[in-house]
């Protein structure tokens, strides 16, 4: 293991910083993990469980020095749809396919395209993620009872209206109690693990002053085993593979684009060897593949605690290590105490995970800008919320790459130019003189073919392309080529190139381009 260049120069100084930033860490997962499986719709367990097996996984196979992999807040409204529609087990396997598929990303060098999501759509559906996020936990901060959970964001919001009536004032009281000590804590007393102790203090607050009148983990999901689950193999059917594909597929690229951003993070917050994102990609998948075999949820590299890692001191992959050891070894010892945790406790914390992750301050400034990116932001964000992830992804990413081809449109320019002393010396000045800029393809194509008629209306014998400035060229701009070239021929008109890249030659010469146009017809 320590061949790996992760661990370059480690020694006894590295880990002791890795020890404690481990510990750091894994003190502020213990909540969050127990906090993201309840509102993913399934036991708190599972989000530990995942914790340590996904934690442990990345930090040993993945490809950044700092990565802590976990259960996150952007796979809670994924992850509860497919409970609610499919169950718990059929959960695990779109789990397991995701890891598959992550893997597949990895040695097929999909990582480099993962930065190629138009930041409109990460920030649409991540500030949708935050508020569905937000909002799903209104019922456990007010304690009411008798929800259920919906598939659809206005649904649930009908059922929390409803049930108004049922608020139950210490649920209440003890969210507050929670909510006040995130506000304060950092300002008081800064070096404290905030969630924790959010955590803590309304749990003994509940059991002091007002026992049994709060519903807790114990009386919602009967207490947190004392010991990890055996392996358990899925069965997987082909059936679920044709139900679970996509949802998994959807799982594994949002995984990617978490992981890779929280990667980026962490080479920004640390100098030294920037992470290797295809290793990242491979260990992501590896954890996903072998976390649901031990009950564990998806999981994917977590921005806030790869940055507390970070500014707790670590060095070294060792860190994550240490921290899933920490999470295992509260389980051993400390499970039992877990189900005295009030539902209501674990509400402001999820709600303050929401607002951090909102990019309110992004959403704005793409909103104030007033183009195309504003319309792909807002349909991302609403889809998100009212209808699913999947649809607001697939949507956001089309609307995208419609903007993006619209804009290349106008990136395609055919210019007159006039004869040079050595181009008439050559050709006569029976020649017409053209310069194309830009990319000729087939989001640009239809712009030239509308320009031929007047390419070929010239009253000469002759048209000089002049294709120094072009970008770039595919299938369909070859295509308007050709097509340039079977008008010129009707017409008796010879086509000259002029100055073209050496990298387009041999597109050229593949397609049949060059022989067409002729040898004696190119020069510089």
């Amino acid at each position: 293991m320590f061949k790996d260049q992760r661990f370059i120069d480690y020694n006894a100084s590295g880990f002791r910083k890795d020890l404690l930033s481990g510990i750091t860490v894994g003190i502020v997962a213990i909540p969050l993990g127990m906090a993201f499986a309840i509102a993913s719709g399934v036991k708190p367990e599972y989000g530990l469980y995942t914790t340590i097996i996904a934690g442990f996984l990345v930090a040993l196979l993945g490809g950044s020095r700092y990565q802590i992999a976990g259960p996150t807040g952007a796979f809670i409204p994924i992850l509860l749809a497919i409970v609610l529609q499919y169950g718990y087990e059929d959960l695990l396997i779109a789990g397991f396919l995701a890891g598959i598929f992550l893997v597949i990303m990895s040695l097929a060098g999909v990582s480099n395209l993962i930065h190629f999501v138009p930041r409109s759509v990460t920030i649409g559906f991540t500030s949708g993620i935050a508020i569905i996020i937000f909002t799903g936990q209104f019922g456990n901060f007010l304690g009411l009872s008798g929800l259920e959970s919906k598939e659809f964001f206005h649904e649930n919001m009908i059922d929390v209206a409803k049930h108004l009536h049922t608020v139950n004032l210490f649920s209440v009281l003890t969210a507050l109690v929670g909510l006040a000590l995130i506000f304060i804590l950092p300002k008081v007393a800064p070096r404290l693990p905030l969630l924790l102790f959010a955590l803590i203090i309304p749990t003994i607050v509940s059991v002091l002053f007002y026992p049994g009148k709060v519903e807790t983990i114990g009386t919602a999901f009967g207490g947190i085993p004392q010991s990890l689950p055996g392996l358990q193999i899925p069965k997987i059917t082909l059936t679920k593979l044709v139900s679970l594909w996509q949802p998994a597929l959807i799982i594994a690229a949002l995984g990617a684009i978490e992981s890779l951003l929280s990667a980026v993070v962490a080479d920004g917050m640390k100098e030294g060897p920037k992470h290797d994102s295809k290793r990242e990609l491979f260990g992501q998948g590896i954890a996903n593949i072998v976390s649901p075999l031990f009950g564990g949820i998806p999981a994917t590299g977590a921005i806030a605690r790869t940055a507390t890692n970070i500014r707790s001191g670590a060095v070294s992959p060792v860190s994550g290590i240490v921290q899933s050891v920490f999470v295992l070894l509260f389980i051993l010892v400390f499970a039992p105490f877990a189900s005295y945790i009030p539902l209501a406790a674990m509400a402001p914390i999820l709600m303050f995970v929401a607002w951090n992750m909102s990019a309110r301050k992004a959403f704005v400034h793409i909103l104030e800008v007033r183009s195309s990116d504003s319309i792909v932001l807002v349909t991302t964000f609403l889809l998100t919320i009212f209808i699913n992830l999947t649809v607001a992804v697939q949507i956001g990413i089309l609307l995208a790459a419609i903007s993006f081809l619209r804009k290349m449109s106008g990136k395609l320019h055919i210019v007159p130019d006039k004869l040079s002393d050595v181009e008439i010396h050559k050709f006569g000045d029976d020649v017409s003189k053209f310069i194309i800029e830009g990319p000729l393809f087939f989001g640009t194509a239809k712009v030239f073919e509308d320009r031929m008629p007047t390419l070929l209306s010239q009253d000469t014998a002759k048209i000089i392309l002049d294709l120094e400035h072009l970008a770039m060229i595919d299938a369909t701009g070859e295509a308007a080529l050709s097509a340039l070239l079977d008008g010129a021929s009707k017409k008796n008109v010879r086509i000259i190139v002029k100055k073209l890249p050496k990298e387009k030659l041999s597109m050229f010469k593949k397609s049949g381009l060059y022989d067409r146009i002729g040898e004696e017809n190119f020069f510089m």
